[in-house]
């Protein structure tokens, strides 16, 4: 299956993953008038698309993505300082690896290593199409 990160979410965002590790992962992105809500704020929104997007990206390390893919099943965030300027940075980790769930911790915090958001993804694991 063909993926063009820049045609989805991650590309509008401008998410970049910077560090790919088994059970690990961080990227960044930018907090500019994509990301931001109308009081000038990074949008909490944003925040949670990045942690999914920083969870499923690890999930599907972990997966044989020629027979499996991870989709989004749950995710909480608590949104603990706000941003309004620069990037910020994600770093996910594995926190459970089953064979039909995953969940991983994702900490989002600012240029000045300021905690902005603290999230959990639970990631379903769910076989392809004509994979069995």
């Amino acid at each position: 299956m063909e993926r063009n990160i820049e045609k989805s979410l991650i590309g509008t965002l401008g998410i970049e993953m910077k560090e790919v590790g088994d059970g690990k992962v961080i990227a960044t992105m930018p907090v500019d008038e994509r990301t931001r809500q109308p009081y000038g704020l990074l949008h909490g929104g944003a925040s949670v698309a990045l942690a999914e997007s920083v969870a499923s990206f690890g999930g599907m390390q972990l997966v044989d993505s020629t027979r499996q893919a991870v989709v989004g099943l749950e995710i909480n965030a608590n949104h603990v300082r706000g941003v309004r300027s620069g990037f910020v940075t994600a770093e996910g980790n594995i926190l459970h690896r089953g064979k039909t769930t995953m969940v991983w911790d994702v900490k989002i915090r600012d240029e000045e290593d300021h905690l902005i958001c603290i999230s959990r993804c639970t990631l379903a694991v769910i076989d392809l199409p004509n994979s069995k």
